[in-house]
């Protein structure tokens, strides 16, 4: 009895579309990453790229709990002395939607080049509006 591993080319790729309107930012988070990671499918194997595509639109439009919205804190540095730039995410939510969602899935998923080519295929926009309609994607609801 053999054991079956899937190869590159044999990987089929869907496109999703997730509307983010009235959803909480972490349980979204957790369920796209889930499906970039590819552990929706039967064949999913840790060590391969297996997930599919995702578009989340309406960014702009979710939410944080409790007292997040006003505590919770995005922080990047610039490399030089003195070069953390913090922002709250009251204000991260108001100018770039967009990097509130796609931050919070790169922290779930893998900290190596598996991860970083994961990431590249989720599409994030802040409006209800997306560019990929040639590529028939599905609607996908995600349980609050």
């Amino acid at each position: 009895m053999k054991t079956y591993m899937p190869s590159g080319k044999a990987i089929e790729r869907k496109w999703y579309v997730v509307d983010a309107e009235g959803q909480t930012l972490g349980r979204l988070a957790s369920q796209v990453a889930a499906i970039l990671r590819g552990k929706n499918k039967p064949e999913f194997t840790p060590f391969l790229d297996m997930g599919d595509y995702v578009i989340v639109i309406n960014a702009e439009k979710i939410h944080l709990t409790g007292k997040k919205l006003n505590q919770k804190v995005y922080s990047t540095h610039t490399g030089q002395p003195g070069g953390l730039k913090e922002v709250p995410y009251k204000q991260l939510l108001q100018t770039k939607p967009e990097l509130a969602i796609k931050t919070a899935v790169k922290g779930m998923l893998p900290k190596n080049s598996l991860g970083r080519d994961m990431i590249k295929k989720l599409k994030v926009y802040a409006g209800p509006e997306h560019g990929h309609q040639a590529q028939k994607p599905e609607v996908l609801t995600i349980k609050a």
